[in-house]
């Protein structure tokens, strides 16, 4: 069980800190209001990715591929990036009035925000679908329900982890940043996140994938 535990802690610091658009929403926050509304964003996209692992987990993962639940979902998550990014490029040109890192709701919404990026990304589930037939080619036998909770709270002691991590070091990177250094980085995330909304989409087109 020790084994699955380290090899999910790895899997998921792998797959929280490639860049993507959960980040790019952290950073434009957390340049701006600071650790809490970065770490919100983080926490927010954890519990989105901790209702996909389970049902992947489960056998149903297969459900969201069906076109009729797949394509709202997708649409939703692409709206949802574009706006977002809209959001960003707005605020970089003309600044809004900066929120406390301990402003509770607008740390809310951060913390929704980052839910609702994941939950509009069905295609986590997929992953989160083959962890069970991963597990058993690294580990050379089948596994059962209990090796797959290990797994899974393995990935999301990571996971969490890395909301720490990410979160800090955004933080660090406020403090050093002068203000129009900051409204570049914000406009460059807002970028990121259209781009992400473009990729997204492409994927309700034929033959996405």
């Amino acid at each position: 069980m020790s084994e699955i535990f380290v090899l999910a802690l790895w899997i998921g610091l792998l797959f929280n800190a490639a860049p993507g658009a959960v980040f790019s929403e952290s950073l434009r926050r957390g340049v701006r209001g600071g650790f809490g509304p970065a770490f919100a964003v983080q926490v927010g996209s954890l519990a989105g990715d901790a209702v996909w692992a389970l049902l992947g987990l489960a056998g149903v993962g297969a459900l969201f591929t069906v076109p009729v639940l797949r394509v709202p979902l997708t649409a939703g998550g692409c709206l949802l990036l574009a706006w977002l990014g809209l959001t960003a490029l707005r605020d970089a040109v003309s600044p809004r009035t900066v929120p406390s890192s301990t402003d509770a709701p607008a740390n809310g919404g951060a913390l929704a925000v980052g839910a609702a990026m994941s939950l509009g990304n069905p295609w986590n589930v997929v992953y989160w679908s083959g962890a069970a037939g991963a597990v058993s080619a690294v580990l050379g036998e089948d596994v059962g329900p209990a090796s797959l909770a290990v797994f899974f709270a393995g990935f999301m002691t990571s996971s969490l982890a890395w909301c720490f991590v990410a979160a800090g070091l955004i933080a660090l990177l406020r403090r050093a940043l002068p203000t129009p250094a900051v409204r570049v980085l914000e406009a460059a995330c807002g970028l990121a996140l259209l781009v992400f909304a473009a990729l997204l989409a492409a994927r309700l087109l034929p033959g996405g994938s």
